[in-house]
């Protein structure tokens, strides 16, 4: 099982410095991958009434695509979006920033896609919160006809290009593409389409139940199962790395081929408190140093 990490977003906000000594610090450790979310905006609560999201205006988050192409010159981490909200980006765009970042990476890149939640978002960018279930799975599909065709024409629903395509083209054709799944419709589209995805819910009886969605519908789409990557999360927590250990222990006999520790809002607020809280459990878990 590879073990990597979840940059902490939300702490580091926009000290370059800290995202530097960050990514370079958590190669050090042992770890394999850096994963990172997305969110372009965040919502006033001042101006929507009864905001309930995680998330707000005052809350910090970089561009993936862009951090990537900076951690991609400090690091051989294998980065990993988990993740970029597909239908709310131009599909042509996506598939050339992330062709970009595969190559910056020499092919250590996953692209983690998902429809998200947050309906103002998708009004800033000008996208349609309501069919975005149903857009993904063409974007998914021209994405990697971009990665993996010279010239390209599709006219499809919500897409359309006519002769044209992406030079240069990535290390990976195609990038894997990973899905953000919380629903049995989103369990099947990763069964059908996904390279991997990301459970939201932790080992137990509602992943067996969920992963035997996924599994039914590769079959189904004569796809192996065992093909289809699964990376859980494990959150670390002040003075309790065994309850940690033993997480990431259950994820690994649940089947997970990939896991990031996650320290954001856990009340770290410095490069070095998170630094430090990675090291505990990178000697818990044996890593060893590149």
């Amino acid at each position: 099982m590879q073990i990597g990490v979840v940059f902490p977003q939300t702490e580091l906000g926009g000290d370059v410095g800290a995202v530097r000594a960050y990514a370079q610090g958590v190669e050090q450790l042992g770890y394999a991958h850096l994963l990172t979310y997305d969110h372009v905006v965040g919502a006033d609560p001042a101006i929507h009434q009864g905001w309930a999201g995680p998330y707000d205006v005052h809350t910090t988050f970089h561009e993936p695509f862009v951090l990537f192409g900076y951690i991609a010159a400090l690091t051989a981490l294998e980065l990993v979006t988990g993740i970029i909200i597909l239908p709310q980006r131009q599909t042509v765009l996506v598939a050339k920033q992330a062709a970009e970042v595969d190559l910056l990476t020499d092919g250590r890149f996953r692209l983690g896609v998902g429809l998200g939640w947050n309906a103002v978002e998708y009004e800033a960018l000008g996208k349609d919160f309501s069919n975005r279930g149903a857009r993904i799975e063409e974007q998914v599909a021209l994405l990697r006809r971009l990665w993996t065709e010279r010239t390209v024409t599709h006219d499809g629903p919500s897409e359309r290009v006519t002769g044209a395509g992406l030079a240069p083209m990535p290390v990976q054709r195609p990038i894997p593409i990973w899905f953000g799944a919380a629903s049995r419709r989103a369990y099947r589209r990763v069964g059908r389409f996904g390279d991997g995805w990301f459970p939201l819910m932790p080992p137990g009886p509602d992943l067996d139940e969920a992963k035997a969605v996924v599994d039914a519908a590769a079959i189904e789409a004569g796809r192996d199962p065992a093909a289809i990557g699964m990376e859980g999360r494990a959150n670390w927590g002040p003075g309790d790395l065994d309850t940690m250990l033993d997480d990431v222990g259950q994820w690994r006999s649940a089947g997970a081929t990939h896991l990031s520790i996650n320290t954001m809002g856990t009340g770290l607020v410095s490069v070095d408190e998170h630094l430090a809280a990675l090291a505990a459990t990178a000697e818990g878990l044996g890593l060893t140093p590149p």
